[in-house]
């Protein structure tokens, strides 16, 4: 019986493992719906469509860290933060990723090392202001 009980312990945390992963992007689409959305869902002041793999493509290719630094502190027509104040980094990087993964682009939710480079990234475009 304590040999069945620690299979089925094992393949619970198996199992549940993606679903650690896949909170990431939940939290993403959840951001997006409730902060981005209101720009990129119609292109308002030339903001690039979720989905529109050709408005993205150049982002992009900007990477991870500078395209999520930048959205966040303000670029071109965009509010830092998306008009948000108290959006997290976290959230904003995982808005981020929804849309780039839903526009053409594969990127992975940051690690601690790449939000460390975010933030670095961030305090460089503040001061560059």
């Amino acid at each position: 019986m304590k040999i069945q009980s620690c299979l089925y312990l094992i393949v619970a945390v198996i199992f549940s493992k993606p679903v650690f992963a896949d909170e990431k992007e939940v939290i993403g689409a959840k951001t997006y719906k409730a902060v981005c959305a209101v720009c990129h869902a119609s292109g308002v002041a030339n903001a690039p469509k979720l989905g529109d793999k050709n408005a993205w493509k150049p982002l992009i290719e900007e990477g991870q860290v500078i395209l999520t630094a930048h959205g966040y502190v303000g670029v071109r027509a965009m509010p830092p933060k998306g008009g948000k104040p108290d959006l997290s980094v976290e959230e904003f990087a995982e808005a981020v990723n929804y849309m780039v993964n839903n526009s053409g682009g594969q990127w992975s939710t940051p690690n601690k090392g790449m939000l460390e480079e975010i933030h670095e990234e961030i305090t460089r475009r503040k001061n560059a202001k």
